[in-house]
């Protein structure tokens, strides 16, 4: 029989809603398991005393034949840049040092509504910037597949507790790739939905025009229910469509019979490594074995997306960090001026990488230098989302590997950060188009290391993808995470 902590989060659900498992046991079991590994694996920066009380209310409810909501007892973590009210939030950064949420995030409010048990928060890069955790000032996250390797990032923490099975349902954020690349480096499956499709509210900026809340989970179906209890219109985010929400879990089981799944010309198949080449092709192979169509399409524009993502998320990041000044809230360095008392808790506060991304975006947004580099990025990023609407005229979905390769070692990237930009190679794309995205696990590397596959469709077509994703992962019968080891 398998631990409480094996289960997937609807399984969870299904079962304390019949009454065959308690909330209070599957929520203390799974806090006993966080504790077990997280010595090793490092995804929390907190875990909530509060959670085991909280979950004894589910089962009160249900003795009351009161209805519970979709995620009732459910054990769920949250990425440290998501406001909980009355909870530290750091966002991985001393600059937040000793910071407690005013507020909740309508996201959490959401998460709470639907019954879910938050156990607590994962680590990050700091401020959500970087792809492999170790931009965290607070303490090193590692990959539960290989604990000498990273996780990925900026959402690494959540993708490492999944992975690592301390919850079946984390919620990352994503400006790049930050919830579909460390999905792909850990074997989950990772979800970045239409940009506005999930609130923003009491989500910590980094991009505004590109971030974007979502789920990472172990099951495609564990993936539908984390975005449907979220999504929806908000009046608190002026950025939240109002477009209609679908029943993500309803047509799952449909199949892909007929489904057109666009390639792109612009992936240069020679540039990547043998064993991730080979495992792109296979899932190929998957999809057209279930029916689909195999389609080649052009984004020519596709080409530029790391760049221009690199100038207009750095100058938005340039402005956002702006509000942390050491006035406020957060770290504080008195030393005599104002303009002494802003340049030193600045400086102490935030991390290299932080510093390097604001002084390229400051740079970028400069007199003189604004139309060269942010207003040339923001007119290829207006060709690019020209270009996919036409590519979407042909085919339903677009596939591509979520990542040029599978998950790195510790410290072997974080003296070249443009090589560990271009981790983001193949992600950037949906962020700035606005277009969701999802990642799957779809093979192991030759060192037995996850590989995954990443979905891209129209805007506000997850239930599509969510179809296309669980017919892929149904075929493609991907191996249950390990215990966290060092290969």
């Amino acid at each position: 029989m398998s631990e409480t902590w094996q289960l997937s989060a609807r399984d969870l659900a299904s079962s304390i809603a019949a009454g065959e498992l308690s909330a209070e046991s599957v929520v203390a079991r799974q806090i006993e398991r966080i504790r077990a590994v997280e010595g090793d694996v490092g995804a929390f920066l907190t875990v909530d005393d509060s959670a085991v009380e909280r979950a004894r209310e589910v089962d009160l409810a249900r003795t009351r034949s009161e209805t519970l909501g979709p995620l009732a007892g459910v054990p769920v973590a949250i990425k440290d840049n998501m406001s909980w009210r009355g909870r530290p939030l750091s966002c991985g950064s001393k600059l937040l040092e000793g910071y407690t949420a005013a507020y909740s995030a309508t996201a959490v409010e959401r998460l709470e509504d639907a019954g879910a048990i938050i156990v607590g928060s994962t680590n990050m890069d700091e401020f959500a910037m970087g792809s492999s955790c170790e931009n965290s000032a607070l303490q090193e996250t590692r990959n539960p597949w290989d604990l000498n390797r990273v996780p990925g990032g900026s959402s690494g923490g959540s993708a490492a507790a999944v992975a690592a099975q301390q919850v079946p349902l984390a919620y990352g954020s994503d400006t790049g790739g930050s919830i579909r690349q460390p999905a792909a480096f850990c074997g989950c499956v990772g979800l970045k939905p239409t940009y506005g499709r999930i609130s923003r509210y009491g989500l910590v900026a980094f991009a505004s025009s590109l971030d974007q809340i979502g789920p990472m989970t172990r099951t495609v179906a564990d993936a539908a229910v984390g975005l449907q209890v979220m999504a929806g219109h908000d009046a608190r985010d002026s950025t939240s469509a109002t477009a209609p929400t679908a029943d993500y879990l309803a047509g799952l089981e449909h199949g892909i019979e007929g489904l057109r799944v666009g390639t792109l010309n612009e992936i240069d198949l020679s540039s990547l490594p043998t064993d991730v080449r080979e495992d792109w092709l296979r899932s190929l192979d998957v999809l057209e074995g279930l029916g689909a169509e195999i389609v080649e399409v052009s984004v020519p524009s596709v080409r530029a997306a790391i760049a221009i993502y690199y100038v207009l998320a750095n100058s938005e990041a340039s402005a956002n960090l702006a509000r942390f000044d050491g006035v406020r809230y957060g770290a504080r360095v008195d030393s005599g001026t104002l303009a002494s008392l802003y340049t030193e808790s600045r400086s102490r506060g935030f991390g290299a990488e932080v510093k390097r991304r604001i002084m390229l975006g400051t740079y970028a947004l400069s007199s003189g230098y604004y139309d060269a580099y942010y207003g040339r990025a923001e007119g290829v990023a207006r060709t690019l989302r020209r270009e996919l609407r036409t590519a979407f005229q042909d085919v339903d979905v677009i596939a591509t590997p979520t990542s040029p390769s599978s998950a790195f070692g510790l410290g072997e990237r974080t003296d070249n950060p443009l090589e560990m930009y271009l981790s983001d190679i193949f992600t950037t794309p949906a962020n700035l188009a606005g277009l969701p995205g999802l990642a799957l696990p779809s093979g192991l590397d030759d060192e037995g290391m996850p590989l995954s596959l990443q979905l891209l469709g129209p805007a506000f077509s997850e239930a599509q993808l969510l179809r296309v994703g669980h017919a892929f992962e149904t075929a493609a019968d991907f191996p249950a995470p390990p215990e966290p080891r060092r290969l």
